[in-house]
């Protein structure tokens, strides 16, 4: 079983599902396609396969499309028997999809903020835009210090699910693109629990360029 990805080592989205296949021991069988995904002008190859040309969009073997990350990292999950990203049932899973679906809601944030810094031209730019994605990503950092901050240090001692993998990816994907902003000072839990869960070799090897 090989799963084919379009691949950008700058996507936080791509990264959350290779940082699922390592921690599932599959990343081996994914196979990386080059890409040029860009939000202005999509790539055609990828177009083919997903009418957004987003990255991440995967292949199977048969050539059947899968999209988005939440999408793919769910099918990652199937690819060894080793464990679960996902609780099968229950109010567990729901709390892992929840979890995972607030940091993609703060990642996503932090992407349209990329965007109106570096493609949209300086004299177009709305700061007030800007400032609300930002208040996003400070309401969902808030969120996840103080109502999810226990169900992911409990994953950090002994499991990691596709929650904690989304979180860690929003949370690099910060550092990686706005240095300058400092998210830990007012989220001390948060801060050390990233501190722990980046060191992972999951995390080491997906670091992105």
């Amino acid at each position: 079983m090989t799963l084919r990805l379009y691949f950008s080592a700058a996507s936080p989205f791509v990264r959350k599902v290779m940082v699922c296949a390592h921690e599932k021991k599959v990343a081996d069988q994914v196979e990386k396609l080059a890409s040029q995904a860009w939000p202005v002008k999509r790539d055609p190859t990828i177009v083919r396969d997903n009418p957004s040309g987003q990255v991440p969009t995967a292949l199977l073997d048969d050539g059947s499309p899968l999209f988005d990350s939440r999408v793919i990292c769910a099918y990652v999950d199937t690819m060894s028997g080793e464990g679960g990203l996902y609780p099968a049932s229950g109010e567990a899973r729901f709390r892992v999809l929840t979890v995972e679906a607030l940091a993609d809601s703060a990642l996503a944030a932090a992407l349209l903020c990329r965007y109106e810094t570096v493609l949209r031209p300086e004299e177009l730019r709305w700061q007030l835009w800007s400032d609300s994605q930002m208040e996003k990503i400070d309401s969902s950092l808030d969120d996840l210090e103080t109502r999810w901050i226990d169900h992911l240090a409990a994953g950090a001692a002994e499991t990691v699910d596709a929650g904690s993998v989304a979180v860690a990816c929003a949370l690099g994907y910060l550092d990686f693109r706005f240095a300058d902003k400092d998210w830990r000072s007012a989220r001390p839990k948060l801060a050390a629990w990233f501190a722990g869960f980046a060191a992972r070799p999951s995390m080491q090897a997906t670091m992105p360029s």
